[in-house]
């Protein structure tokens, strides 16, 4: 009876107050007006941007616009985006973890995450996915969660498997950017 009442209705969503999580070593907090040099300095680093199929930010006033549009998504509860920062460090923003492209008639989002290059390689962004994913399936009722990367992109294809999620299909060439069609690898985790 319990499945029929989830799957009569839309998924319903609130974001307020903001869902700050705590992990040992990380803070995932609410992206702040503040954090857009940050935020200008990840999505201007080509080498954070190889596998995201996004022209790389050329102001400060691009990373601010994109803020507002991450906190009016969030007013709206259509997405939501934490901060990551090092709790040593809480306002230092380092990348960001997401839900977007929710799907609320179907109870499916898309994940998406960046982290700034120096801190690669650490256990980071596994950290910060585990409780993300948590909160998906638990605060927010998702049923499925999926990824799309770029084929090349085997650090985030590790993650994803070492988090249980399943390559669900390679679409070819279905996204143009830079002159080019790319492929994308869908990955999906089920509740």
């Amino acid at each position: 009876n319990a499945v029929k009442n989830v799957i009569c209705c839309m998924l319903q969503l609130n974001f307020q107050p903001f869902p700050t999580i705590q992990t040992e070593r990380l803070l995932l907090r609410a992206v702040l007006k503040k954090d857009a040099a940050a935020m200008f300095g990840l999505r201007s680093n080509t080498e954070v941007l190889r596998y995201i199929g996004k022209a790389p930010m050329k102001s400060l006033s691009e990373a601010k616009k994109l803020i507002e549009t991450i906190l009016n998504n969030q007013f709206e509860n259509d997405a939501i985006m934490w901060a990551i920062a090092l709790k040593e460090n809480p306002g230092q923003k380092i990348g960001n973890i997401c839900y977007w492209r929710i799907d609320k008639p179907h109870f499916r989002a898309e994940l998406g995450y960046i982290l700034h290059p120096a801190h690669w390689n650490k256990g980071i962004m596994n950290e910060a996915i585990k409780p993300v994913i948590d909160y998906g399936f638990n605060s927010m009722k998702l049923h499925s969660i999926e990824a799309n990367i770029d084929p090349g992109n085997s650090a985030s294809e590790a993650l994803l498997k070492k988090n249980g999620f399943i390559k669900e299909g390679h679409i070819r060439e279905n996204y143009f950017f830079d002159g080019k069609f790319l492929d994308t690898v869908i990955f999906s985790r089920l509740r």
